[in-house]
C-alpha cells in the first residue's frame, strides 16, 4: 500500500476519508430504512460517490475502502457491537446511542479490528473528525473519542504504545 508520504498519499487519504464519511451514512441509512447492504451499496455508488451535492462536486472516495467498510461492518457487527457494548457504561447498551453516533462507532471499530493497514491513530482521529461534522454541539465527539481509544487500547496496544508511530 502507501509506505510513502511522497507522490498519492494526500489525494488517497482524502480518498479514504470520503470513503469513511460514506460509510457511516450508509450504516445510517441501513439502521433507519431497513434496507440491505447490497442495495446499499449500489444506491451510494451510483448516486452518491464522487456526485454533485447541492452545487458542489463531493470529492471522490476510495470505492474499494468503501465497500469494505460497509460489508464488513455488517458481516462482523455482532463482534463490533460487542466490543462497543464492552466499552460503554454499565447499564448504556450501543441501542441507546444516537443512530448517527453508532454509525461512526461501528465503522470505526470494524477499522480498528479488520484494518490492520490503517494505524489505529488514524482511525481514532478520522473518526471523531466526522463526528464533529455531525455533532457540533455536544458530547458525541469526545464519546466516539473515548470508545474509539479504549477499544484500540484493548486490541491493538502494541501499535499504540509507540511502535506504530513513524
Amino acid at each position: 500500500m502507501s509506505q510513502s508520504r511522497a507522490g498519492q498519499g494526500p489525494a488517497k487519504a482524502n480518498k479514504r476519508g470520503a470513503a469513511r464519511l460514506a460509510a457511516v451514512q450508509a450504516l445510517y441509512q441501513m439502521d433507519v430504512a431497513g434496507t440491505d447492504v447490497k442495495s446499499t451499496l449500489v444506491e451510494f455508488e451510483s448516486h452518491r460517490l464522487g456526485k454533485d451535492l447541492e452545487g458542489d462536486k463531493l470529492i471522490g472516495a476510495d470505492v474499494g475502502f468503501f465497500r469494505d467498510l460497509v460489508s464488513g461492518v455488517v458481516q462482523i457487527q455482532h463482534r463490533v457491537d460487542r466490543e462497543i457494548d464492552e466499552t460503554l457504561a454499565l447499564g448504556w447498551p450501543l441501542k441507546r446511542l444516537d443512530l448517527t453516533l453508532r454509525a461512526v462507532l461501528r465503522a470505526g471499530v470494524y477499522e480498528l479490528m479488520e484494518r490492520r493497514d490503517v494505524p489505529p491513530r488514524v482511525v481514532i482521529s478520522e473518526y471523531v473528525d466526522i463526528a464533529r461534522a455531525f455533532f457540533e454541539e455536544g458530547e458525541e465527539p469526545g464519546l466516539a473519542n473515548a470508545i474509539l481509544d479504549n477499544v484500540a487500547k484493548r486490541i491493538r496496544q502494541a501499535e499504540l504504545s509507540g511502535s506504530g508511530e513513524g
